[in-house]
């Protein structure tokens, strides 16, 4: 009987887990542990990229056909949808379920339909496009990319769906399913470098490896929306709903191509660089996005159904204590992170990247554009959550304003940069850009929301910079001691010395916030009790 008993308790303790997200710190908490699951799975696939083919001219072309894809899928879809969608479908779904569920297959079908036709367009064009983005590339890597491209094009109708079933999963708290669905799409991409470039497709097999990974990360979602009671039906209308919907996810388009606009801009003037430069400044950007994807989005996310749901209702005094608090979570986290990973930027890039066709040369650049890049966590981390403030009260246009400055001063700064820096120049340039797309939104927000002074307090901030200081002036003179370890040739001994790093930063942040009582200390220690007891 012992096994089974086992298994019985463990069942038990993965169910509370589980159950973690019908509130919200547990939601947050949710899409953060399978995140962190997503972004190692991620850190294996990108180690296997670099090993396998190096940061040259396939890498470039990988990641430059993304381009594209990305920008249709990103600016019509992603965050412009679930933003404009999730309030419309509450509104619907309080006065009769049906017709919500009537709603989600209206805007699916007619979503699909109009990425359909873009898509056609995208693959039969993608010969004169993809040139345009990536001027300064060889003309056998231009031409790599163009067949990229059109492989890579497919995923976006998976995606599309994919986003309308995390909408639907978002809106009734079914978060697992959501967070584990980037699980399943890094795992295909791997098989693509793993098996499918080995066969006949040859390096064509990374592409149709991102194509199976946006068919499983559809899959399974589509699946968990269907056990909620949604049914398709081949209704195709456009109805007032589906109007308001696009007419809310209108002025977030703008947003988002502005977002896009942006990466786009980063590929342009990579090309001109070193051969190598855009494969180095996205693995950077890769690693800089983990803070945000494991707090930051997950927070907001969690967060955004909430918000939508008091500033309907007119609770804006509990909109005010969430927000609040999710900032001073934010403090709490990302500040001693941010000190992290600058102090180990260079460690951390080359355990996980370095080897195979990544020489060291490779590593320690990708270290420095790292190192840029995590001088905006903070600011990466709180614009999201800021942004979904914005749409919870039906105003999706001013983070487009905010935007728009944002791509402004990173234009012009990314010109000027990257003629004395290079590829840092980039990172530079986007990190300025970002700190000032964060104050514009927290200042107009605040103006517009005086009451919500009444809830924020310089308090939290000043004990998590307090505590970042400290972690600082601790992992410099501890480093110094250890760095023994990071230079031996084994893969072990760096791992473990980085991992006694993170652990030890962990439970001096920890220690130290719940010392000082920070909020999100505090409930990290209620949580931990309340799964293992």
């Amino acid at each position: 009987m012992f096994f089974p008993e086992k298994i019985v308790g463990l069942k038990k303790k993965i169910s509370r887990f589980l159950s973690l997200e019908q509130s919200i710190a547990g939601a947050a908490i949710i899409i953060a542990v399978f995140t962190v699951v997503a972004k190692l799975v991620g850190f294996w696939r990108d180690r296997l990229l670099v090993a396998h083919f190096g940061a040259g001219e396939v890498l470039d072309a990988y990641y430059a056909a993304f381009k594209l894809p990305d920008f249709v899928f990103n600016t019509l879809i992603l965050g412009a949808f679930s933003s404009a969608f999730i309030p419309i479908f509450f509104s619907f779904w309080k006065k009769e379920q049906q017709s919500a569920w009537k709603l989600t297959n209206e805007i699916l079908n007619f979503l699909f339909i109009v990425i359909f036709f873009l898509t056609i367009i995208l693959i039969i064009f993608a010969s004169s496009i993809v040139p345009c983005l990536v001027p300064g590339f060889s003309l056998a890597t231009q031409a790599l990319a163009i067949s990229f491209t059109r492989i890579i094009a497919i995923s976006v109708l998976f995606f599309t769906l994919s986003n309308v079933f995390s909408s639907l999963l978002n809106t009734f708290h079914r978060f697992w399913i959501y967070s584990l669905a980037p699980v399943l799409y890094n795992l295909g991409i791997i098989v693509g470098i793993i098996f499918l470039s080995k066969t006949r497709l040859g390096v064509y097999g990374l592409a149709w490896g991102v194509v199976l990974g946006a068919f499983m990360h559809c899959a399974i979602q589509g699946l968990a929306a269907f056990r909620l009671g949604y049914t398709w039906k081949s209704v195709l209308m456009y109805s007032q709903g589906v109007k308001e919907i696009l007419r809310l996810m209108l002025p977030r388009f703008f947003g988002l191509a502005v977002s896009q606009v942006n990466i786009i801009l980063a590929a342009f003037l990579a090309s001109f660089l070193a051969q190598g430069s855009l494969s180095i400044y996205t693995l950077a950007s890769n690693f800089s996005n983990m803070p945000a994807g494991l707090i930051g989005i997950p927070l907001s996310i969690s967060l955004f159904p909430v918000f939508s749901l008091f500033h309907a209702q007119g609770e804006n005094n509990f909109f005010y204590e969430k927000l609040a608090k999710a900032k001073d979570q934010i403090f709490y986290f990302i500040l001693p992170l941010t000190v992290f990973f600058i102090i180990f930027r260079a460690e951390i890039i080359s355990l996980i990247l370095e080897g195979g066709l990544f020489t060291k040369g490779d590593s320690l650049l990708t270290a420095q554009v790292f190192g840029v890049f995590s001088l905006s966590l903070i600011a990466q981390n709180l614009i999201p959550l800021l942004a979904r403030s914005f749409y919870a009260q039906r105003d999706t246009k001013t983070p487009v304003y905010t935007a728009v400055i944002s791509l402004i001063v990173n234009f012009v700064g990314s010109l000027f940069l990257t003629h004395f820096y290079g590829v840092i120049g980039l990172a530079l340039a986007y990190t300025l850009s970002s700190f000032i797309n964060f104050y514009l939104l927290d200042y107009i927000f605040t103006k517009r929301n005086p009451n919500l002074k009444q809830y924020t307090s310089s308090r939290s901030f000043t004990y998590s910079f307090f505590i970042a200081l400290l972690l600082f002036i601790l992992l410099a003179i501890t480093k110094n001691i250890f760095s023994f370890y990071f230079v031996s040739h084994t893969f072990l001994g760096p791992l473990l010395t980085l991992s006694f790093f993170f652990i030890f930063s962990c439970l001096i942040c920890f220690g130290l916030g719940l010392f000082f009582k920070l909020s999100p200390a505090l409930l990290i220690f209620q949580k931990i009790k309340r799964i293992f007891r």
